[in-house]
């Protein structure tokens, strides 16, 4: 039994393997239920990977970052909540305890995150809290579209839009945190080198994109505004450029963690830029979401682990050849995944391909994180 009086434990310990794992298993599960012919595991087929992939692990991932220390008397049944939430849903989808399960953990995700972000006073900073709890409504969304009765689900958006909204809002998310991750750690180091860096945060630049990517987002929803999502989606990805190019990461070449953060905004430039132009001219847009899914994310939230992880447990940043490994293990996903092209399953190969490179990124992330908790557990003794 936990003590009452026990200290708060921080929850991206807990969080963080768990996603690792669930990334590293879901995607070639999810290949596997469709080349075997078992259809096994169910809740992966279709649009289910997409499902588990944005609403169970992203939203593990936000959990771990944004809870903090957080007393075992909420954390577990939270993590109890998610775990039993995955595996209703993979194994029987349709079963209407899966489909309640899954919104359950994020509406009480968002209970416990998004008061978090309110106290600041300028209105971009308390942008995070508003993106979080849009991201846990469409977990509602999906589920309630998905299982809707037939003359109630023509009125709605299907589960293919709002996958895409969902997806444009998990870009903006990496946009504002990652920007918020990565500007002060430019300008630290710069300080160091004796360079000055005016351009930090670039409010200007992040305000027009807090502005631009939510209309995205609720267009992406509305049948024939493909074209106008698409250019929105092609200025954001020129705005993020312009930011990547302001803070003068040519002078970081000491710190290979940092740019290979920088790497993954770069991705979600070029993923908010395919994405758009694939919409613009009326092509299927999911070869290149996967640009943001992949890419984008994984060598973001990869990043973003083991940034933590290491200074958490040994004070220092993630070493070179770790973080190097990373992105390249997710720059051969990415470009394997785009290779399968709009009818993946006509490429296995490629497929299977991108699929052993994100798992082994993420399973090898998943064991460095058990082995930093070991570390940091002993320092405490």
């Amino acid at each position: 039994m936990i003590s009452s009086k026990a200290k708060p434990f921080h929850a991206f310990w807990l969080f963080f393997p768990a996603a690792a794992l669930w990334a590293a298993l879901t995607v070639p599960l999810s290949i596997h239920a469709v080349l075997s012919g078992s259809g096994w595991p169910p809740g992966l087929l279709g649009a289910g990977h997409g499902h588990e992939l944005i609403f169970g692990f992203a939203l593990a991932l936000i959990a771990g970052y944004t809870l903090g220390p957080q007393p075992w008397r909420i954390l577990a049944p939270l993590f109890l909540l998610w775990l039993v939430a995955r595996l209703c849903w993979v194994l029987a989808p349709d079963n209407p305890v899966s489909q309640l399960l899954s919104p359950a953990f994020a509406l009480l995700l968002a209970r416990y995150v998004v008061p978090r972000f309110q106290a600041a006073k300028k209105w971009r900073n308390k942008i995070a809290g508003p993106l979080i709890l849009t991201l846990c409504v469409l977990s509602v969304a999906f589920g309630l579209v998905a299982y809707a009765p037939g003359n109630l689900a023509v009125a709605l958006p299907d589960t293919r839009r709002i996958m895409v909204a969902a997806i444009i809002g998990l870009l903006l998310l990496m946009t504002f945190m990652g920007g918020r991750i990565i500007a002060p750690a430019v300008a630290g180091t710069l300080e160091k080198n004796g360079v000055a860096l005016a351009a930090r945060v670039q409010p200007r630049i992040e305000g027009a994109l807090l502005v631009i990517l939510p209309v995205a987002m609720i267009l992406a929803l509305v049948p024939f505004a493909n074209r106008l999502t698409g250019l929105l989606l092609v200025l954001s990805a020129i705005l993020i450029l312009v930011r990547i190019v302001r803070w003068k990461l040519w002078h970081c070449r000491s710190r290979a963690d940092l740019l290979i953060l920088a790497t993954g905004y770069l991705w979600l430039a070029i993923g908010a830029a395919l994405t758009g132009i694939h919409l613009w001219q009326g092509a299927d847009p999911l070869p290149a979401l996967h640009v943001i899914t992949i890419g984008a994310l994984g060598t973001l939230s990869i990043s973003v682990m083991l940034r933590l992880a290491w200074q958490r447990a040994v004070g220092s940043f993630p070493p070179t050849w770790q973080v190097l490994g990373v992105a390249g293990l997710i720059l051969v996903a990415v470009l394997a995944r785009l290779q399968a092209g709009a009818a993946p399953f006509t490429h296995p190969e490629a497929l299977w391909l991108s699929a052993a490179c994100w798992s082994a990124a993420y399973g090898l992330c998943a064991v460095q994180l058990g082995v930093l908790f070991r570390h940091s557990q002993k320092r405490r003794k």
